[in-house]
């Protein structure tokens, strides 16, 4: 950031401007917050222009820089950066805020039509326009509610008075299921009628009509007809087939319009879509995929990925649309790239996993690694993390090499109590599922409850261990029950988890369990389910103490950590609900 503290102007307005930047970084998820701030920016020495101070532009375009490399998809903010270098700097600059505004929203109709008429104003040579408006088109051209730039374009070929160009762009958009289709086919007709045969319709299709009216005369018989009557029907029969291609397009437009009527917001914004919204994309999304057509399968997934850029739902379902693509590798990636570096926050890991994945099954291991590293350097205690990096090291290098992520990670001073003890358990259950070391993995629990007795992970971690050993070995039972009274003993977790670990071991006893087995079914039943004036599970045991002294209950915060359940991010994912009401969560 800029050093407010050398502006020759007023002081108050550099004090806002350092008080809102100090809300941004205390809170840059916050679009209010960065609202404030470059409105502050905006405002400084009365207002920005050509003879501001250096030290006020700069901290200007810094405010600026940053808001749309944290919100990207705001093309009105695009358009008010470009205007205000406009007026600073000249066209050269804002032409610059244009380019990264595009590359930015690539699919924003707006931002294009802005950015083409800016051209239109500032450049002379039709070629360097006419240039742009074709990137444009290749971009936002297919867009259902492209219409404004397309009336832009035309309005510049207008002004050039290139009445063939005229003519060609109507034959284009005449063919695109679009908004306002209509009026463009009218024009298109009444345009037809002075356009040269050669330019109405390819050479084939006037060829293929001259020789049917040649020969609907010769059925009749008499004399030749003139050129201009034979020209008459070759144009009727051509208006014919427009007219069909204007049914097909009238087609198209009402399948979608079912769709397109139900957007509400067809922008980026920070807060929450309506349940029924996602609904719609969803449908409409399956509609253009059974449909088949690349290009506009494509623009509508980039169009959805503009108002829903923030719903991580959707990223997975466009990456995994394109990896069905022949050919499409580097498509795949630039979509993870997208949403896991600029969209779905690292609070939702989810994306990025699925990205190192993507780039495990390609034979980039090391930048499968390298996603793994970047997301715990954000958030050190994610056990999903860490287990998936552990993972890819295992299938890669082999268990050393992933009890070795392990370790280093427990190591680690950013680490808290509750994920060391997830990662201790994890590193058991791996020694015990991939090197069959049964009794190595049963020695790290046995080792580590005094530590970690707190983590509902720990417990379920070594409930399975002994559970899924051989009912015939011998002290199955009794080891099954040594976990189930340190648990008991132990533990500080709450009544009800302890309770749901708890049936892990009565279903075990009726489903395992030798003729004594129901004795032990009633007491423990009894402790843990009875009323309080004789059930134990309340109560903290006598193991749970430290230098003697009981440790006492956890706290809210602790207790959050402690009894959280361990999801892979593909767990979270269930079918959507399409009748849901209200707000949608980001989550």
């Amino acid at each position: 950031m800029s050093d407010f503290g050398h502006y020759g102007g007023s002081e108050e307005e550099y004090a806002t401007v350092r008080k809102h930047n100090a809300e941004v970084e205390a809170n840059p998820d916050s679009f209010e917050n960065w609202e404030n701030l470059v409105k502050a920016c905006e405002t400084l020495e009365g207002g920005l222009n050509r003879n501001s101070s250096p030290q006020a532009l700069a901290t200007f375009r810094d405010a600026y820089d940053r808001f749309l490399l944290k919100f990207p998809l705001l093309f009105g903010y695009w358009k008010k950066y470009a205007d205000m270098e406009f007026n600073i700097a000249g066209p050269e600059s804002a032409e610059m805020v244009y380019e990264r505004g595009v590359a930015s929203i690539t699919n924003s109709v707006d931002l294009w039509t802005e950015y083409c008429s800016f051209k239109m104003e500032t450049t002379h040579d039709p070629h360097l326009v006419r240039e742009l408006f074709e990137r444009g088109t290749a971009c936002v051209g297919l867009d259902f509610l492209a219409h404004p730039f397309w009336d832009k374009y035309l309005e510049y070929e207008e002004r050039q008075e290139a009445h063939d160009r005229i003519f060609a762009i109507h034959a284009r958009i005449i063919r695109i299921p679009m908004h306002q289709y209509a009026r463009y086919y009218e024009r298109f007709r009444t345009l037809a009628h002075s356009r040269p045969l050669a330019e109405v319709a390819p050479a084939d299709a006037v060829a293929r009509f001259r020789a049917e009216v040649e020969s609907e005369a010769a059925a009749y018989g008499g004399a030749p007809r003139p050129e201009l009557e034979v020209e008459r029907d070759i144009r009727a029969k051509i208006d014919t087939m427009y007219y069909d291609v204007f049914t097909a397009t009238q087609n198209e437009v009402s399948k979608r319009w079912t769709y397109e009527s139900e957007i509400k917001r067809p922008y980026f914004h920070v807060t929450e879509l309506e349940h029924q919204q996602l609904a719609n994309w969803r449908k409409y999304l399956d509609f253009e995929e059974a449909d088949g057509d690349y290009t506009r399968i494509v623009c509508l997934y980039e169009r959805c990925l503009t108002t829903c850029a923030l719903y991580d739902e959707f990223w997975f379902r466009y990456a995994r649309w394109m990896s069905a693509q022949a050919g499409k590798q580097e498509e795949v990636r630039n979509i993870y790239i997208r949403a896991g570096t600029m969209f779905v926050p690292v609070s939702r890991p989810g994306i990025r996993l699925q990205w190192a994945y993507f780039e495990e099954s390609t034979g980039r291991v090391d930048v499968a690694a390298d996603i793994h590293a970047a997301i715990l350097h954000k958030i050190p205690d994610c056990v999903e993390v860490i287990v998936s990096w552990a993972n890819l090291e295992r299938r890669q290098k082999g268990v050393e090499a992933a009890i070795q992520v392990y370790r280093d990670q427990i190591d680690t001073p950013t680490v808290d109590l509750y994920t060391k003890a997830a990662l201790v358990s994890e590193w058991a259950y791996l020694l015990w599922k991939t090197k069959g070391a049964t009794e190595e993995a049963r020695a790290i629990f046995l080792k580590n409850v005094q530590w970690y007795a707190d983590s509902r992970m720990f417990w379920e971690r070594w409930f399975k261990l002994e559970l899924e050993q051989p009912s015939s070995e011998a002290n199955q039972g009794q080891r099954v029950k040594h976990v189930f009274d340190e648990l008991r003993n132990q533990s500080r977790l709450s009544p009800a988890v302890k309770k749901e670990l708890s049936q892990v071991y009565l279903d075990y006893l009726v489903q395992s369990g030798g003729k004594d087995a129901m004795k032990l079914f009633v007491e423990v039943d009894r402790e843990m389910f009875g009323p309080p004036s004789i059930a134990t599970v309340s109560k903290i045991g006598d193991g749970a103490k430290e230098n003697g002294a009981s440790r006492g209950e956890l706290d809210d915060a602790a207790k959050q950590k402690a009894e959280a359940k361990r999801l892979n991010f593909f767990e979270l994912h269930g079918e959507p609900n399409d009748t849901a009401q209200g707000p949608a969560d980001f989550h």
